[in-house]
C-alpha cells in the first residue's frame, strides 16, 4: 500500500474549502470537517490519495445537498482560460515542433489551480510557466508510437484545463481519432462532461466519461465501457496528479503529462519539485 501522508493536509484544506462554497451555516460545516478529519484519521483503509478524496468530499455533498460546490470556480476557471486561447496558439504556432509545444501547453494549463486561487497575474504567470522545459519527455517515443497509431485517449484533469488540453487534442487531430474522458460527476475542480464542452473540446476530440466519480481515472471505479477504451487505444495519455495517482501502476503503456505539485511525486518521478514531466510508463 502507497502511504500519501503528504497529500492528507491538502486533502482536508479542499474539504473547508469546498464547505465554505456549499453552505454558509458554521454547524453543517463543523459537521463535514469532524467526518472528514475520521476519514483522514483512517487514511491507511485507502490504496490511492483520489479514493480517500472522494470519500471525503462525498461528505460535503451529503451533508449540504450541493451536488457541485466547486462550479463558479469551475466556470470563472474556463472563462480566464479561454481568454487565454490566442496566447498558446500563438505559443504553439512559434515553435520549430507544434507537437512539443502543445504537450508543453497541455501540461501548463495545471498552472490554473494555483494562479487564479492566488489571485496572481495569469498571464505573465503564464509566459514565465510555458518557457519552462519538461524535466523528462519522452517525446521521442511519443512521435514514435504515433506513427502506428489511430486512437488516442487523453484523460482529462481540471476543467479550466480542459481548454489548455483543447491545444494539444487539435493538433492530435490532424492524423489521429482523438477522445477526451472526463470525470462521471463533478468532484473538486475536475472537468466533467458539462466542462469539456464548454472548453470547446467536441470540435477536436470525443468527449465522453471514466464512469468514475473519484478525482482520478481509477480503473476498478471506472465503467466498463472506458476500461475497453483504455485497454483499446493506441496510445494513452494522462493529465494531471490526480490521474497519476490512480494510473501510477498501469497495466499499459501510459504517458503522463504533468506538473510535480507535491514532493511525493516529484520524488516518484525523479524531478524537482513543480517540474514538468511527460514520460512513459511503464
Amino acid at each position: 500500500m502507497r502511504l500519501f501522508l503528504d497529500c492528507l493536509p491538502c486533502m482536508l484544506r479542499q474539504v473547508l474549502e469546498a464547505a465554505a462554497m456549499a453552505t454558509d451555516e458554521e454547524m453543517i460545516q463543523a459537521q463535514i470537517m469532524d467526518e472528514a478529519m475520521g476519514l483522514l484519521s483512517k487514511y491507511r483503509a485507502y490504496s490511492c490519495a483520489p479514493k480517500l478524496c472522494g470519500a471525503m468530499h462525498s461528505v460535503v455533498k451529503r451533508r449540504t445537498g450541493i451536488e457541485d460546490p466547486y462550479a463558479k470556480i469551475k466556470a470563472r476557471d474556463i472563462a480566464a482560460a479561454l481568454q487565454l486561447e490566442p496566447v498558446l496558439h500563438r505559443f504553439v504556432a512559434g515553435k520549430r515542433d507544434p507537437l512539443h509545444g502543445a504537450l508543453k501547453v497541455a501540461a501548463t494549463g495545471n498552472v490554473l489551480d494555483s494562479a487564479l486561487l492566488k489571485d496572481l497575474d495569469i498571464k505573465a504567470c503564464l509566459a514565465g510557466e510555458l518557457e519552462k522545459p519538461f524535466a523528462v519527455c519522452d517525446i521521442e517515443d511519443f512521435a514514435q508510437d504515433l506513427s502506428k497509431a489511430k486512437q488516442i485517449l487523453i484523460i482529462g484533469d481540471n476543467a479550466g484545463e480542459a481548454v489548455f488540453d483543447k491545444i494539444l487534442a487539435q493538433q492530435l487531430s490532424h492524423d489521429h481519432q482523438v477522445v477526451f474522458a472526463v470525470r462521471d460527476s463533478a468532484i473538486i475542480n475536475d472537468a466533467t462532461l458539462e466542462e469539456a464542452r464548454r472548453a470547446g473540446m467536441p470540435a477536436y476530440a470525443q468527449v465522453v466519461s471514466t464512469g468514475c466519480e473519484l478525482p482520478g481515472a481509477v480503473l476498478e471505479a471506472c465503467s466498463e465501457s472506458f476500461k475497453e477504451l483504455f485497454s483499446q487505444a493506441d496510445i494513452v495519455i494522462s493529465k494531471g496528479q490526480g490521474n497519476y495517482e490512480a494510473l501510477s501502476e498501469p497495466p499499459r503503456d501510459v504517458y503522463f503529462l504533468l506538473k510535480a505539485k507535491c514532493h511525493r511525486i516529484a520524488g516518484a518521478l525523479d524531478v524537482d519539485l513543480n517540474a514538468y514531466v511527460f514520460k512513459k510508463c511503464p
